[in-house]
């Protein structure tokens, strides 16, 4: 516990076998680590750690355990005096477990991932690439951000071929602090896009926090950028000024890792591609030109890390879209199937745009209508409007046959689109649910998507729960 800085007080069991900050995740012998969030501070929960099987609660001093006799007979106290290692700020502890879970791994290669979009479907790519090739230790869900990255390093193993860290922002200066901690011989930054805008005075900025990913590369170590994103001059002259070798992946006949034919459907793609002059035909098993886009910066880190590149191309042929992120459910009805695509797990111009052409793939003959359900995406600032109201060519493209819309800047949309286009539209999601529900029908492809904070989820297990009853 001496990268906690702190002291151990009460019988506090060793080995730890890892670290949680959430109680209800944790697993006896492990370490709940009691943060103070915005909305919770985990102080309250050091005692349900450890009636759970905690091997020590890393509290801060002043903390004290409730040993009142009420306490005691409510079965919320513990006989114990605790097992508990004490320290001055538990976010400062959790950092120095980070930095410590990374300087024990000496012969792995580290993989850092950021971008306006993709950065969890890539990182998860890579956990699949790269395992035929060693053991992979990669970030959980979506734990990209100042906790979750440090939590990721500390419960690394020191036996490990490969870590992958996902790092995301909303602010300049975040990934700067994780990107140290991570200290990555290869950084992908997957694209840039206006992602929360209303923290960023231009698109230009947004690039340069991502950009901030170069500044904890390993010496000699590689950065691989989108050549046909509109910001990679930007990108790669900050890479340079690190002392990063640039690996360019895209459309563009200048990259070096390039897409040379792709044949899309809703069950995936059929990719050839050349990976630093190695031509490789593979399967992508999620939908989505997106997808294949950054296939090409996964297989690009495959070969940059001395992996086996032939397995990992073969291996990309069972990645499937997240949770959240295009998870597909077809339920059937007396009537026929309906098919729910799960976007709910946020949004942006970027991502909506490749969810609806995505969307687009289906062919008529599968299903009659696509159906897409639209809610805000939020932190876009001042043109959030514009760009909402924008997203009606992208429907158009997609042939999207109805749209449903929630949300204040959604409105814009939907008053965008031709009246054959408009399903319904509600101020919440809450309040769209009933007109959604008796408008799908058997035949439908109905993609849910939004910003988390649009509240989108809801409906998708409103959705299913409706057809599924019949």
């Amino acid at each position: 516990m001496s990268a906690t800085g702190g002291r151990c007080e009460g019988d506090v069991v060793a080995p730890i076998t890892g670290f949680v900050i959430d109680s209800r995740a944790l697993e006896p012998g492990e370490g709940f680590i009691a943060i103070r969030g915005p909305n919770r501070d985990g102080h309250d929960f050091v005692q349900t750690a450890l009636d759970a099987g905690a091997g020590c609660a890393v509290v801060e001093e002043a903390f004290q355990l409730d040993t009142s006799a009420k306490a005691r007979e409510s079965g919320t106290s513990s006989d114990l005096d605790g097992r508990l290692v004490r320290v001055h700020d538990t976010f400062d502890a959790l950092n120095g477990l980070g930095r410590e879970g990374r300087d024990r791994i000496d012969h792995a290669v580290v993989i850092g991932v950021t971008g306006s979009v993709g950065k969890t479907g890539t990182k998860e790519a890579l956990r699949v690439a790269l395992g035929p090739s060693g053991s992979v230790h990669a970030s959980a869900k979506s734990f990209n951000n100042h906790w979750g990255v440090p939590l990721t390093l500390a419960n690394m193993p020191r036996d490990i071929d490969y870590g992958v860290f996902e790092m995301g922002m909303n602010h300049a200066g975040e990934i700067s602090v994780l990107t140290r901690l991570v200290r990555p011989h290869i950084a992908i930054i997957t694209t840039v896009a206006p992602v929360h805008l209303g923290f960023f005075s231009s698109v230009e900025g947004i690039a340069d926090a991502k950009a901030e990913i170069f500044e904890g590369l390993e010496p000699g170590g590689a950065a691989i950028l989108n050549r046909d994103n509109p910001y990679f001059e930007r990108l790669a002259a900050a890479a340079s000024g690190e002392g990063a070798e640039i690996v360019s992946f895209g459309e563009d006949e200048r990259a070096k890792v390039r897409l040379l034919n792709c044949d899309l459907s809703p069950a995936g793609s059929t990719v050839t591609s050349d990976i630093l002059g190695e031509t490789v035909t593979y399967r992508v098993g999620a939908p989505g030109r997106h997808v294949v886009q950054n296939t090409l910066a996964v297989l690009a880190a495959v070969k940059l890390a001395g992996a086996d590149l032939s397995a990992a191309a073969e291996a990309l042929g069972t990645i499937h879209a997240p949770e959240g992120r295009g998870e597909r459910f077809v339920i059937e009805t007396e009537r026929g199937p309906v098919c729910i695509v799960d976007e709910s797990y946020n949004a942006n111009p970027a991502s909506m745009r490749a969810a609806l052409a995505t969307l687009g793939l289906t062919p008529r003959s599968e299903y009659k209508r696509r159906v897409a359900v639209l809610g805000d995406m939020l932190e876009l600032g001042s043109d959030s409007p514009k760009l909402h109201r924008e997203l009606a060519e992208a429907v158009d493209a997609a042939g999207i046959d109805v749209v449903f819309a929630s949300g204040a800047d959604m409105a814009s949309l939907f008053e965008a689109l031709p009246e054959r286009r408009r399903g319904a539209y509600a101020k919440t999601s809450e309040e769209l649910a009933p007109a959604l529900l008796s408008s799908v029908q058997p035949g439908d492809i109905v993609m849910v998507k939004g910003s988390l904070g649009s509240r989108m989820a809801p409906l998708v297990e409103g959705l299913k729960r409706e057809l599924e009853d019949g």
